[in-house]
């Protein structure tokens, strides 16, 4: 299976931004321990910009996504269409539970056009979220 990551802002700072929510682990280390557990082809893009996030998603060929859209999850309409448009299926992430968070945090924008959601176990999100293609 051929999977891919998107990460959207700031989750560029992972390992250096609010440790106490996100944990010390850089994303790129956490990403070479998923290499490593699953046999699948794992891509991985990041970006703190809407349009390229849009550009990775039409772009893709890949059997699965999962995206992690970081505040763009609860304001992105344009995001959340495109998810809505290709034929891929997504599975949105999060580290942190967002309804343990702040309100403006516990709508999702694109968990309705998503496969699934899965939320609030640290960066084993992610592999959770890899399981869940099979």
């Amino acid at each position: 299976m051929h999977l891919l990551i998107i990460n959207g802002p700031n989750l560029n700072l992972l390992g250096q931004r609010e440790t106490q929510i996100y944990g010390n682990l850089s994303f790129e280390d956490y990403l070479a321990e998923l290499r490593e557990k699953f046999d699948h082809q794992i891509d991985y893009q990041q970006s703190n910009v809407e349009g390229e996030i849009i550009n990775f998603l039409q772009e893709s060929k890949h059997d699965g996504i999962l995206i992690n859209a970081g505040g763009y999850t609860h304001t992105s309409v344009a995001i959340r269409d495109c998810i809505a448009a290709i034929q891929i299926p997504v599975i949105e992430i999060h580290i942190s539970q967002p309804q343990a968070r702040e309100a403006f945090r516990h709508e999702s924008l694109i968990a309705g056009v998503c496969q699934g959601s899965i939320s609030g176990f640290g960066l084993k999100s992610y592999e959770l979220g890899i399981r869940s293609f099979g």
